[in-house]
């Protein structure tokens, strides 16, 4: 590591703790470049190369003209490095993605089943019918499937576990494209998937939501490896 890109490094991981030990939050208002050199006794030079880091791992926010803000901290750094990975090196790695997915899925089934178990949701419901009226007249559902999955993590008590769920859909969804055209009966089976995880939450059914989480996956799984076959010829 070069002595300049070690120094802005040092320089960031100081403007972190300086967040963390003024306690501001997401949206607040950062100190001016000139207050953090004098309270980090740094660079100006250092302090902006540390923002553009900072900025590009979501940490702070540069708004031209406003300031300089406390960031979102989302997991979009994440969402882009792994989409970009996928490119790189193809199928296989989306098998990863997908298994992951499925892991954080079965991962908050306790939670999920527990927290809707006697309700009806009917944003819920509503979406599913809308996969079903898109998927009749050949259009995309992905709208209605993200929301769905975000409003259904909502559910539970913990945020990481929902936001890690949000960025690995954004992640295997962003990388369709390598799976080419899927089948009518695979886009039929992954709407209906969605119906039976509602049924089995909704009656607290915890088997019936695992088998209703494999069948979820099992069209994209059958894209995978029919991509794979194609790549292996």
């Amino acid at each position: 590591m070069t002595e300049r890109k070690s120094a802005a490094w040092s320089t960031a991981d100081a403007i972190k703790q300086h967040i963390i030990d003024a306690g501001l939050a997401p949206g607040e208002l950062m100190p001016t470049e000139s207050d953090l050199c004098d309270t980090l006794h740094v660079s100006r030079s250092s302090v902006r190369e540390a923002m553009r880091t900072l900025a590009s791992l979501d940490i702070v926010e540069v708004r031209h003209g406003h300031g300089t803000y406390v960031g979102r901290m989302s997991l979009d750094p994440l969402v882009n490095g792994m989409v970009f990975r996928l490119s790189a090196t193809g199928v296989k790695s989306l098998r990863d993605v997908v298994q992951t997915r499925i892991a954080l899925d079965l991962a908050m089934a306790d939670e999920l089943v527990k927290a809707y178990s006697g309700t009806h949701d009917p944003v819920l419901h509503e979406l599913v019918d809308q996969m079903r009226v898109n998927t009749d007249a050949g259009r995309s559902f992905m709208e209605q499937d993200r929301d769905f999955h975000a409003r259904l993590a909502a559910g539970i008590d913990n945020q990481i576990i929902g936001e890690l769920a949000g960025a690995f859909w954004e992640i295997h969804t962003r990388a369709l494209p390598l799976l080419g055209v899927s089948t009518p009966q695979d886009i039929i089976d992954t709407v209906e998937a969605h119906a039976a995880i509602i049924e089995a939450v909704e009656t607290g059914d915890l088997r019936a939501y695992q088998s209703a989480v494999a069948a979820h996956y099992a069209p994209l799984q059958r894209a995978i490896e029919r991509s794979e076959a194609a790549e292996a010829r």
